[in-house]
């Protein structure tokens, strides 16, 4: 199974193709080219794979926010952590 994490836009390239996003701390370079709609500093993405493939509407911030926190709270030996802590590590590339 695969999760897209979400993160926040901290700051676009200046040719929009690239943002940096902050994943729990941690900061990684996510491409924007199949985003579904436009996104700006600020908004949250749902990143999969180092592509942003979703903004997260405004209303549905907390609540998915705290899904993944419950999901990151999991015992070690949870796959669904498992996964989704990869994702943040390997989302793009180190900023």
């Amino acid at each position: 199974m695969c999760l897209g994490v979400p993160g926040q836009i901290v700051s676009i390239a200046e040719d929009g193709g690239e943002a940096l996003v902050e994943f729990w701390g941690v900061r990684r370079t996510v491409r924007l080219d199949i985003v579904d709609e436009p996104v700006a500093v600020g908004d949250y993405i749902l990143n999969h794979v180092g592509q942003a493939i979703r903004r997260i509407p405004p209303e549905s911030i907390a609540e998915t926010l705290a899904m993944y926190e419950e999901l990151l709270a999991a015992d070690d030996g949870d796959p669904m952590r498992a996964d989704i802590t990869g994702e943040i590590a390997g989302a793009g590339r180190p900023a």
